[in-house]
């Protein structure tokens, strides 16, 4: 029977919270919605958070916010998916990319020193498979450039240093030195596609830390314009009696959550503690049985850090991305669904196209060369969970010999 990669674990409770939902004759952004976001706030300790369509839209609003347009550079990791990057192209900011350190996932934190200039508006750090950065040192080399910075507009002027947007698509729930991803970076941008641990099938939310001048609600307003065509009232709002009128007073987008979705997610926020320790149970698995093997596997769980849990990323060392491949499909053929996380951005015909070489970039081409993500998700059970390893190990001899 096959094992798929990354199923939505969907059940009774998310059904009748859609039925509710559904009946209430308010589908659209509304009272779901605004709870959802207040209980995300709750959970990340921030003030408020800002429910959109996806993380892509939440990241370009921070971009958006920031006043980051043409002749601003914003630095992201060559070692991404392409949202971390396409939003920069889409405010028609330069991108500039960042090699992983060697051996790790995490920007090369010298090399992102050194590409800083007086163009620099903001860093997007990537917490990938759920691991969160380190932010610390990130601070440390923000404002240590704090004197190049060249601030641009009000916002900029009010923040005083390079920007700090977490992408953190795949962290929704993990921590740093006794602080909860949400609550680190300045801003920061979850996902909930549907292959990731909370989902509401798409969507997305965004949270951040104060700034001075400038109030939560200042920044939730921006965020609310945004994302509806830049429009004074939401379509809840105009449905009071006589409330019509309304003024477009910036030509936004289109990119709120639905209650729909919202409803999804409230009920997924309630189980989200133990799915957590769901997955933390099933990575520890993984680490205990993959522990005299020729791998090298993240560090999810420390004193210092406890991921998210979303990703079960193996380096196989020693193996060319072809081996790789073909692991791969001996899995798939034994009916396990794998992945590989991520090609890095310019290995990417759109990337090349913007003059990236991924020459320029070794250490993120070893990550992936090697690299293959083994299922890890809550509708796992322990069987499976031993099948996924001991096919593994089978297949990765078999390739060794």
């Amino acid at each position: 029977m096959l094992i798929p990669f990354s199923p939505p674990d969907i059940t009774e409770a998310e059904i009748a919270e859609v039925v509710d939902t559904l009946k209430s004759g308010w589908i659209t952004t509304g009272p779901k919605t605004k709870q959802f976001e207040k209980e995300i706030a709750s959970f990340c300790h921030t003030e408020k958070a800002v429910c959109l369509n996806s993380a892509t839209a939440c990241l370009e609003g921070v971009l958006h916010f920031l006043g980051i347009g043409a002749g601003d550079e914003v630095i992201t990791s060559a070692y991404t998916y392409t949202a971390s990057a396409s939003i920069v192209c889409h405010v028609g900011a330069k991108l500039v990319l960042v090699d992983t350190a060697p051996g790790s996932c995490e920007m090369d934190y010298e090399q992102l020193a050194e590409k800083i200039t007086e163009k620099t508006k903001a860093i997007i750090p990537v917490d990938l498979a759920g691991v969160v950065c380190d932010y610390e040192k990130i601070y440390e080399i923000v404002n240590e450039k704090k004197a190049m910075f060249r601030p641009a507009n009000k916002v900029q002027e009010a923040m005083g240093r390079i920007a700090v947007i977490a992408d953190a698509s795949h962290a929704f729930g993990a921590m740093r030195k006794g602080k909860m991803c949400g609550e680190i970076a300045d801003f920061t941008a979850f996902s909930f596609h549907a292959v990731k641990n909370l989902t509401t099938a798409e969507g997305g939310a965004v949270t951040w830390r104060e700034i001075p001048n400038y109030s939560s609600e200042e920044i939730y307003r921006f965020f609310m314009l945004y994302s509806l065509h830049g429009q004074t009232k939401d379509a809840l709002s105009k449905t009071k009696v006589g409330q019509w009128e309304y003024d477009i007073l910036l030509p936004g987008y289109k990119c709120n959550m639905t209650d729909i979705m919202a409803a999804i997610g409230l009920a997924q926020l309630r189980r989200y503690p133990s799915m957590l320790e769901r997955r933390k149970h099933i990575v520890s698995m993984y680490n205990k049985a993959l522990e005299n093997m020729p791998v090298r596997v993240l560090n999810h769980y420390d004193d210092d850090h406890q991921s998210s849990g979303h990703l079960y990323l193996v380096y196989m060392l020693g193996k060319s991305a072809e081996e790789r491949n073909l692991i791969i499909e001996k899995m798939a053929e034994k009916d396990i669904a794998t992945n590989v996380h991520y090609k890095p951005l310019p290995l990417l015909t759109a990337y090349k196209n913007l003059g990236f070489k991924i020459e320029d970039y070794p250490n993120a081409y070893d990550l992936y060369k090697c690299e293959i993500t083994l299922p890890l998700h809550t509708k796992l059970t322990d069987e499976q969970a031993e099948r996924v390893i001991n096919t593994f190990a089978g297949v990765l001899k078999e390739s060794n010999k």
